[in-house]
């Protein structure tokens, strides 16, 4: 039996998300994905740093993410690593980004992807994006942390 990851096992994070916007809220979502794709994370071949989540039609897109196949599964099939992919989610949650998106320039943004009771969930984020101040501003905070860091372990 192959053994499952346990609950909330990470399976990648957007280190860029955090660098580049400022996340007021975050909402977890389900994602239509097909046999090999899900094979592919389980070996942890996933790239989210390009992705960005879209609403059309009353639904939510990812797009962009990069899910590389395994040699093993791309033999029978054409397996398309950037491939448009639905995320799953319930209509309120929907008519609150959507609302977000619209009226106040929100932007969607994946977090990271990981399980859940055996099934694949992605942390989608609310975002602004930073002006260049803003990431200044907050390199160096995460360098003074760092600094405060090293100060405190020498004495």
């Amino acid at each position: 039996m192959k053994k499952t990851p346990s609950t909330n096992t990470t399976i990648a994070v957007n280190r860029k998300a955090s660098h580049d916007y400022f996340i007021e809220d975050r909402f977890e979502a389900g994602l239509a994905l097909e046999g090999w794709e899900v094979k592919s994370l389980r070996a942890g071949r996933v790239q989210l740093d390009q992705g960005y989540i879209i609403l059309k039609n009353g639904e939510a897109w990812l797009i962009g993410a990069l899910i590389t196949p395994l040699s093993t599964v791309s033999t029978h099939i054409t397996a398309d690593p950037q491939r448009t992919r639905k995320l799953l989610l319930h209509y309120s949650e929907l008519r609150k980004l959507i609302g977000s998106v619209e009226r106040k320039g929100y932007s969607l943004i994946p977090l990271n992807l990981h399980w859940k009771h055996n099934r694949i969930k992605l942390d989608i984020g609310l975002a602004k994006g930073k002006k260049l101040h803003d990431k200044r501003a907050a390199d160096k905070e995460k360098d003074w942390k760092r600094q405060k860091q090293r100060l405190l372990k020498h004495h």
